[in-house]
C-alpha cells in the first residue's frame, strides 16, 4: 500500500490551495488545525462550513486522519469522491457556487458520498451516537453503524479515523473499531462513485481539530 498524499495539518502554510466554503475560521492554537464557524448557531445552515483539500484522489484509497472535538454540540462530516455530477472538477467555474448550506451539497449539482460521525446536534443524536453514510446527489442513508467517540467532556485524543473505498466498497472505523462497511452496487442514486475531492464539514457550534491527513492506496 503506497502513500500519495500527506498532510500533518499543522500550520496555515499547510493548507494552500484549500478552499473554505461557508463563513468558517481555522487556527492552529495546538500545532493541528482547528475548523469553527464565525456565525452563530442560531442562523441555521448559513453557519455551517466545508473546508476541501486540493487534490484528486482516484478509487482504491485509505483517508486517514486525527480527530479531537473541542466544543460541542454540532456534527462533523468527511466528503469524498466529490465531483460535478458530469464529472466536472469539484471546483470548476461552471458548477454553481457553493457556500455551506447543506442542500447544495446533497441536491446541488456535485455527487459525493459522505460520512458523518461525532453527531451530537440533536439530543437524538447525543442519546445514540451513530455514524452515517450518504450519497448524493439525493442524500441517500445507505449504512448506519456505531460512533464510539466520547462527548468533548470525556473526549481524550486523539482518535484516528479511517475510511476505505474501493470499487464501491466502503468502510469506516475510529480507532480500529469498525463502524460499517457497505457496498455500492448502483442500485441507489446511480453508478458507484470514483475519484474525486476529499472535504472537512462542520455543523455550527462544532469546533474540531484535525491533524495527520494521509491517504494511500488500497
Amino acid at each position: 500500500m503506497g502513500e500519495i498524499y500527506r498532510n500533518p495539518l499543522a500550520t496555515p502554510d499547510d493548507l494552500a490551495g484549500f478552499r473554505m466554503e461557508g463563513d468558517g475560521a481555522v487556527s492552529f492554537p495546538q500545532g493541528r488545525m482547528r475548523l469553527e464557524s464565525r456565525r452563530a448557531a442560531a442562523e441555521g445552515q448559513a453557519a455551517n462550513l466545508v473546508l476541501w483539500c486540493p487534490e484528486e484522489f482516484p478509487d482504491g484509497v485509505r483517508i486517514e486522519w486525527e480527530f479531537w472535538p473541542v466544543r460541542e454540540p454540532g456534527l462533523a462530516i468527511m466528503f469524498f469522491h466529490a465531483r460535478g455530477r458530469n464529472g466536472e472538477d469539484l471546483f470548476d467555474p461552471g458548477l454553481s457556487v457553493r457556500d455551506g448550506p447543506y442542500e447544495q451539497y446533497h441536491h446541488g449539482d456535485i455527487d459525493a458520498y459522505h460520512v458523518s460521525y461525532f453527531r451530537r446536534m440533536w439530543a437524538s443524536e447525543r442519546a445514540l451516537h451513530t455514524c452515517n453514510l450518504r450519497k448524493s446527489h439525493g442524500f441517500h442513508l445507505v449504512a448506519q453503524g456505531p460512533d464510539p467517540l466520547p462527548g468533548v467532556l470525556d473526549a481524550d485524543g486523539p482518535y484516528a479515523v479511517r475510511l476505505e473505498v474501493k470499487g464501491g466498497a466502503v468502510s469506516f472505523a475510529i480507532n480500529d473499531l469498525v463502524s460499517f462497511r457497505w457496498r455500492d452496487d448502483g442500485s441507489i442514486g446511480g453508478s458507484a462513485l470514483a475519484g474525486g475531492k476529499i472535504g472537512f464539514r462542520q455543523m455550527a457550534p462544532l469546533i474540531g481539530e484535525y491533524a495527520n491527513l494521509r491517504v494511500s492506496r488500497h
